[in-house]
């Protein structure tokens, strides 16, 4: 399911506060109000989870089978889609690796610096 119960949570505020205001200068006591309200965010609440059932279905990729691949069913543009995204994910972690050695570089740079310069405050 896409996302989390505070898309329920915000939905129901959202309808809470839209009914609230929309009857607040209508000739209705304060209480028809208020319940009117409540009823209103508790639907909001329920159907916010067959909207959200709704935006995953529709944002649903199925994973490739790998027994398929390996049988020449899939057309070749599938194929190639496939090994571009490994080659993408390959060179995303190694930029993360490369990443990591120019930190630790950095790292002792600024430590013999700040030993140079605790060197010169003694000297001087």
């Amino acid at each position: 399911m896409f996302g989390s119960i505070f898309y329920n949570l915000w939905g129901a505020l959202i309808a809470f506060s839209i009914y609230f205001f929309s009857t607040f200068q209508k000739p209705f006591t304060p209480l028809r109000i208020i319940i009117g309200s409540l009823v209103t965010a508790i639907i909001v609440f329920f159907v916010m989870y067959i909207v959200r059932f709704l935006i995953s279905y529709v944002l649903f990729t199925p994973e490739v089978n790998e027994e398929a691949i390996v049988e020449g069913e899939l057309e070749e543009s599938e194929i190639d889609n496939r090994e571009d995204e490994q080659q993408e994910a390959h060179t995303a972690s190694s930029t993360v690796e490369f990443q990591d050695e120019n930190s630790e570089e950095i790292a002792q740079v600024v430590r013999t610096m700040m030993h140079r310069e605790d060197e010169q405050q003694v000297n001087a």
